[in-house]
């Protein structure tokens, strides 16, 4: 039986804080305590439809971010049409 992953280092992973927010990131690594995060933008509902924006905007978008895993309900692999808009975001690269 083949056992897969549902996500691992590098990939863009969606991730629900218990604030509510939705977060879309690269995951730079984990453990029980801390998701570290590399770019991490922030779901928001626009005229158009979903889009993204910085999740803070008072630091430098280079930056590793460490979010506490117990901070998030939940956390999955991106859908690939979303992680195709967060990547043309965040490296101006257009995946078709």
């Amino acid at each position: 039986m083949l056992i897969e992953t549902p996500y691992k280092v590098g990939d863009t992973i969606s991730l629900k804080l218990s604030s509510g927010e939705e977060i879309v990131a690269r995951l730079d690594g984990e453990d029980s305590e801390y998701f570290t995060l590399k770019k991490p933008m922030v779901l928001i509902m626009q005229e158009k439809g979903l889009g993204l924006a910085p999740f803070m905007f008072s630091v430098d978008p280079g930056n590793k971010f460490m979010m506490r895993t117990s901070s998030v309900t939940c956390v999955s692999k991106t859908q690939t049409d979303i992680a195709n808009q967060y990547i043309a975001t965040t490296t101006g690269l257009t995946i078709n």
